[in-house]
């Protein structure tokens, strides 16, 4: 059964934690944190919870700031995602871990391993952002990059005007991803539905943050990484994944070619084995 908590932060606020359980005694299995995409409410996906608890694994989870009924934190990086996930592994009694984000959730699990290389066990990363940088067109195949670019070229208060006439852009989606969303993954697009209710903040914050200094080195990863990704992804193209493979000290790259950005989720199951075996 869910338990969700509120995990009551050194500096002020709180964070919305949850815990999938399927173990009794947070030191007698392996344990996984999984990192939402952008925007979601942080409460675990009913695909992942059901493979976490077919392995024994126990599932637990956060709201980043703004999402899902967590503190607002304007001005956050992606690395304070390290103190945030410690926060919550500390409050369910939760020593070492992996880490798994998929899409905006990504670039924070590798935070946590980054800040806390001594708590990480494995990180797997799925359609991730890359941190921004000149030296690759960044936006290059990006259907629909208008969020990001706004972030980077006017800070979070061109980011919040932006939003203000933001419109999805179905052609984002391969037709493999709107069955992925009718089918396995129907919990992902309820979620995202559900996480309309704490407005936008949330995703601005997290776009300004992925166009920013990360407040972290990819060098410091130091814990095996798996990165996933769809060939035909059009949100986060196969460059990301490219560059984080040449820059993560020990990474393996997953490139799934029929997938794009839900799509690529399919490959759950086989991750948490490969977090298993490392």
């Amino acid at each position: 059964m869910l338990a969700s908590i509120d995990v009551n932060l050194p500096g002020g606020g709180v964070l919305r934690a949850h815990d999938a359980g399927t173990v009794a005694d947070a030191s007698s299995g392996p344990v996984l944190m999984w990192h939402h995409g952008s925007p979601q409410t942080g409460a675990p996906l009913e695909p992942v919870a059901a493979e976490a608890a077919a392995r024994g694994i126990r599932l637990i989870s956060y709201a980043r700031p703004s999402y899902g009924g967590s503190s607002a934190r304007p001005g956050r990086d992606v690395g304070s995602a390290g103190d945030d996930a410690t926060a919550v592994a500390d409050a369910f009694g939760v020593d070492r871990f992996a880490t798994m984000g998929a899409s905006g959730g990504g670039p924070h699990a590798l935070a946590v391993a980054a800040r806390h290389p001594q708590r990480v066990s494995g990180v797997v990363t799925l359609a991730a952002l890359a941190p921004f940088t000149a030296r690759f067109d960044w936006f290059g195949g990006m259907r629909a990059p208008g969020g990001l670019r706004s972030a980077r070229e006017g800070g979070r208060a061109a980011r919040a005007r932006f939003a203000e006439a933001d419109e999805f852009d179905p052609e984002q989606f391969l037709p493999a991803d709107f069955a992925a969303l009718e089918g396995a993954w129907s919990d992902l697009g309820a979620d995202v539905a559900r996480s309309a209710e704490f407005g936008d903040d949330g995703l601005i914050d997290d776009d300004v943050a992925f166009t920013s200094d990360w407040g972290f080195e990819l060098a410091e990863v130091v814990a095996p990484v798996l990165v996933v990704q769809g060939e035909g992804d059009r949100v986060v193209p196969r460059t990301h994944a490219s560059w984080l493979l040449a820059h993560l000290p020990d990474a393996t790259l997953w490139m799934r070619l029929d997938d794009g950005h839900v799509s690529v989720l399919d490959v759950v199951p086989d991750a948490m084995d490969w977090l298993l075996e490392h």
